[in-house]
C-alpha cells in the first residue's frame, strides 16, 4: 500500500470518515477487497457517490491507461466490504461499462466530481462503474 493511502486511511478512521487534502469535502469510503491474483486483503480509499441507497465507485484511476486493479478485484468478487464514516457495509457489486444506467451514473458522477473530465483527457478508455448495493 502507498504512503498516501496509508495516510488517508489513518485520517479517515481518526475523523469518522472525514479527510482533507485531495479528498476534502468529498464522499470517501475505504474499500476492502481481495487481490484476485495474490489473494491478499487490501484497503483502498476512494471517492464514492451515493445513489438510490447504493455506493457508486468509478474506475478512473485519474485517467490512467488501464482500469485500476482495485476495480478488477471488485469485478471478480461476489461481495466486498466498505467503510462509510464509522459504519462497515457489506455490498454486492454490479459492474457497469455501457448502457443507459452507465450513462445515468456517468452524468451524476461527473456533476459531483467534475475532475472526471480532466481524467478523460489522459486516456481513450471509458471509465467503468461499480455500483455497490448493501446486503442484509
Amino acid at each position: 500500500m502507498s504512503d498516501f493511502n496509508d495516510q488517508v486511511i489513518t485520517e479517515f478512521r481518526a475523523n469518522k470518515g472525514n479527510v482533507g487534502g485531495f479528498f476534502k469535502n468529498a464522499h470517501v469510503t475505504l474499500l476492502h477487497h481481495k487481490g484476485r491474483k495474490s489473494g491478499r486483503d487490501m484497503i483502498t480509499p476512494l471517492i464514492y457517490l451515493p445513489v438510490d441507497g447504493s455506493y457508486v465507485l468509478i474506475g478512473s484511476a485519474g485517467g490512467a491507461k488501464k482500469v485500476p486493479e482495485w476495480f478488477n478485484n471488485v469485478a471478480a468478487a461476489d461481495q466486498v466490504e466498505i467503510e462509510v464514516g464509522e459504519q462497515k457495509v457489506t455490498a454486492k457489486p454490479t459492474i457497469l461499462r455501457q448502457g443507459r444506467e452507465w450513462l445515468r451514473l456517468y452524468t451524476l458522477f461527473s456533476d459531483y466530481w467534475p475532475d472526471i473530465h480532466k481524467y478523460e483527457e489522459n486516456t481513450e478508455r471509458r471509465f467503468p462503474f461499480a455500483r455497490l448495493d448493501p446486503v442484509s
